[in-house]
């Protein structure tokens, strides 16, 4: 049997690898010059909230299954509320998780939002990454 900082360390590793997998992705879209920006969107908006689950697993928050960075970033604001704030501004891609994806009420995303989703995933990226760096 695995010690259980073992298990946890493995199982933030996964996630990390997931939201690396989807932001990769965006970038790869973005960089070929396609006009996929929904898509560039939600692969975003799927990046920030698993690295904002890596995190939360570390510190072994439960979280429930949803897309809502708010929601994630108030569960991050309980163990550091530093960097809930400091990446607020991220719980805007919140809506190309789901609503995005189906034709309705929100407009289309354009060629500045994806690279603006993109830049905000990156934060994301680098300030999860920085805090899981403190924390092992």
């Amino acid at each position: 049997m695995r010690p259980p900082e073992e298990v946890k360390r493995d199982l933030v590793r996964r996630w990390l690898a997931k939201a690396d997998e989807d932001l990769n992705a965006a970038k790869a879209l973005l960089s070929l010059g396609t006009s996929f920006f929904s898509t560039i969107g939600f692969h975003c908006q799927q990046a920030a909230e698993k690295y904002f689950k890596a995190f939360l697993t570390w510190q072994q928050i439960e979280f429930p299954k949803t897309h809502d960075l708010s929601l994630l970033l108030s569960l991050i604001s309980t163990a550091a509320p530093s960097l809930a704030e400091s990446l607020e501004e991220v719980a805007e891609l919140t809506s190309y998780g789901v609503e995005i994806r189906y034709p309705g009420d929100i407009p289309e995303i354009t060629s500045e939002d994806a690279v603006e989703a993109v830049q905000l995933a990156e934060r994301v990226r680098e300030a999860i990454q920085g805090a899981l760096e403190t924390k092992e």
